[in-house]
């Protein structure tokens, strides 16, 4: 098949060399112009080494970004991890239209960070979906669905690198089969069993050290490696990672008061809160890269009885960090 690839990043590309390693032709690439200062894109860098036509447009909704489509004269246009809005007018001018990855199982969490919120959530279980954009966010209907379980010390990098990510490569490519071929079927989403969820930034991610043992790791390993679960040590923004929890099975057994440092080990923090232990293998500040937790508390001053800051709400400064 004659197809155009609409994407960026890493998933892009590895979408990109999948099609050209089946043997299909890829008429051109989209790919969102890049950030002042930014790294290169991953996707753009590959397509053209392969030489491939890129279009960097500012937007896909304009007349430039129709004319280019049309004028490659593609089969199937495959839209792998898109920003941009992309209207009606231009999904439906290849001749078999667009497909499009989502990795949720839609109609469940629509939105940007679908791959965070389940596992905050407590889920255990997510997916991936290929359908068909329309203008609505994530609401086309559906070609084809794969599960993955999402174990309990799983991570949003567990979960996406290992799962979502090679089992979305092999998705594109059978819906695309599918689709061409005329095999395909496309459901309807069941509004009734939809749900829409923003970014996970900053202001989702600060923990709160009061709330259920199973809630603050919930929440450290869906923000885990990005954007990073964050708590105030002396004044100053903090990045949590590879928690585990320790819970207790009486309340009698509950060790310190919620956000107190418990322990400080060889790599590891203990940090006591409703229900048991949680503990932090890495932490990162605002400025530098991950470290031991308890290397970091150790050059911080941080020692067993100390207590951790419940986030308050951003200051400008804090917010910059």
């Amino acid at each position: 098949m004659r197809v155009a690839i609409i994407g960026q990043q890493a998933f892009g590309k590895d979408v990109l060399e999948a099609f050209l390693a089946r043997g299909h032709e890829v008429a051109g690439v989209f790919c969102a112009p890049e950030k002042l200062g930014a790294r290169p894109d991953p996707l753009r860098v590959a397509a053209e080494e392969q030489g491939l036509k890129v279009f960097q447009l500012p937007n896909l909704t304009s007349p430039a970004a129709q004319e280019a489509l049309r004028a490659l004269d593609a089969d199937l246009a495959v839209m792998a991890y898109v920003l941009q809005f992309a209207s009606q007018s231009f999904v439906s001018i290849p001749r078999h239209g667009t497909i499009q990855y989502h990795p949720s199982l839609l109609p469940k969490y629509r939105g940007p960070s679908s791959i965070n919120w389940p596992i905050i959530k407590g889920d255990t279980e997510t997916g991936l979906t290929i359908f068909r954009p329309t203008d609505g966010l994530d609401e086309g209907p559906v070609i084809l669905q794969k599960k993955v379980a999402i174990g309990p010390d799983d991570t949003l990098g567990s979960v996406y690198f290992d799962r979502l990510f090679p089992l979305g490569v092999a998705a594109m490519l059978e819906a695309a089969d599918l689709v061409v071929s005329g095999r395909h079927t496309e459901t309807v989403q069941d509004e009734t069993l939809a749900s829409y969820e923003g970014w996970c930034r900053d202001a989702e991610s600060r923990i709160n050290w009061n709330s259920h043992i199973d809630l603050i790791h919930n929440l450290i390993r869906g923000c885990d490696p990005a954007p990073g679960a964050w708590t105030l040590v002396h004044g100053h923004k903090v990045r949590l990672f590879e928690a585990r929890k320790h819970p207790v099975r009486r309340f009698g057994d509950v060790i310190g008061k919620p956000g107190e440092i418990v322990s400080v080990g060889e790599q590891s923090i203990q940090i006591a809160v409703q229900g048991g232990l949680i503990e932090i293998a890495k932490v990162r500040a605002s400025a530098g890269q991950k470290l031991s937790a308890a290397a970091f508390a150790k050059s911080h001053g941080l020692s067993a009885g100390d207590r951790l800051e419940s986030a308050a709400p951003l200051s400008p400064a804090l917010a910059a960090d």
